[in-house]
């Protein structure tokens, strides 16, 4: 199963892929997204996601 993954080093805490998957993003303890359920989006929403980081920062793994 390919998880999405966050590179904490250039995140930038702009919150998109946490208002448009809230069940599979969240901010880490450092203020930074991670993604904490790969299984609590639908793959096309956490596409959509990855397409929209504005430093494209998230990709599958």
């Amino acid at each position: 199963m390919k998880r999405p993954v966050v590179d904490q080093e250039r995140c930038i805490s702009c919150g998109l892929c946490i208002s448009l998957c809230p069940g599979a993003f969240r901010f880490n303890s450092a203020g930074t997204s991670e993604c904490f359920d790969p299984s609590g989006a639908p793959e096309k929403d956490i596409q959509q996601a990855i397409d929209g980081c504005p430093v494209q920062c998230i990709s599958w793994e």
